[in-house]
């Protein structure tokens, strides 16, 4: 697979993508890609960074990640087996330059507004996956029938967006190469210590270029992000490991001092990691 950017391989005369992914573990660098990613996780979980944010999947999710928007799937071995997810990718494009823009599609507009940030199906979710395990069996006309069929069920579904920020430009190769280097390390090692020096180091960069190279290209400090990661983290443990104490959570996250973790999640989820595991019992 190419590095960033990258292209789907489609044969010439396909408008479209279907693909499985059925292995251990999802693809896991960083990525973007000019079609628009429709996905049901049929097996799964683990996290997944689009654009700036950080989230979570998990079994039966529903997702769309639009058009050149960085992302990566961290696939949990722990808490499950095989990972295997369905996906169609398609761009605007895909069946000629006017065709969405045709009147009788008026109203597949919402999704394409939707898909800017990316999101994250949150009703309508049976009906989604039915028309996902019809697609790998259903000739090319069909499965066109189909995507058509998902477009509109996502135009009209409630839905929470995966991204607060558009990046609208491709990666350069050489940058591509950086960012990637720099989400694996951090993916890899947020339970540990990670100071702005060794992060610059892994992006070949001084501190202080580095720095404003992250702001600028994800639209928050490369510390908010660690932070939010490990806060993600912590709060995949509170709701899964009930044996775990608080402080437990925090140093499994990357947290060392407690008065930090509690400061920084009150500050993210406007609530204590107590009261948050208290309010998902």
């Amino acid at each position: 697979m190419k590095v960033l950017p990258f292209k789907i391989p489609k044969p010439e005369n396909d408008a479209f993508i279907f693909q499985v992914d059925y292995a251990d573990a999802f693809y896991d660098k960083l990525h973007q890609h000019e079609e628009i990613q429709i996905s049901f996780i049929v097996a799964g979980e683990g996290t997944l960074i689009v654009g700036d944010t950080i989230n979570y999947y998990t079994k039966d999710d529903v997702l769309v990640i639009g058009s050149n928007i960085p992302h990566v799937f961290k696939s949990d071995l722990n808490a499950s087996g095989t990972s295997h997810m369905l996906s169609l990718f398609f761009s605007k494009q895909s069946f000629g330059s006017h065709f969405f823009e045709l009147d009788t599609l008026n109203e597949l507009g919402l999704f394409f507004k939707r898909a800017k940030h990316g999101f994250k199906v949150t009703s309508k979710k049976n009906q989604f996956k039915n028309l996902f395990l019809k697609i790998e069996n259903s000739t090319k006309l069909n499965q066109f029938i189909i995507l058509l069929q998902l477009l509109k069920l996502a135009s009209t579904c409630n839905y929470k967006s995966l991204s607060s920020f558009i990046y609208d430009k491709k990666y350069s190769d050489n940058e591509g190469h950086r960012m990637r280097n720099v989400f694996t390390y951090t993916m890899d090692n947020f339970e540990s210590d990670i100071t702005l020096n060794t992060i610059a180091e892994v992006a070949n960069m001084t501190k202080n270029a580095f720095c404003k190279y992250f702001k600028k290209r994800t639209n928050k400090t490369y510390i908010q992000f660690l932070n939010e990661l490990r806060l993600e983290h912590a709060c995949k443990l509170l709701l899964s490991n009930k044996d775990l104490t608080v402080s437990e959570v925090a140093e499994k996250s990357g947290f060392n001092n407690m008065s930090n973790f509690n400061r920084q999640f009150k500050v993210v989820k406007d609530m204590n990691p107590s009261e948050f595991r208290k309010q998902a019992l």
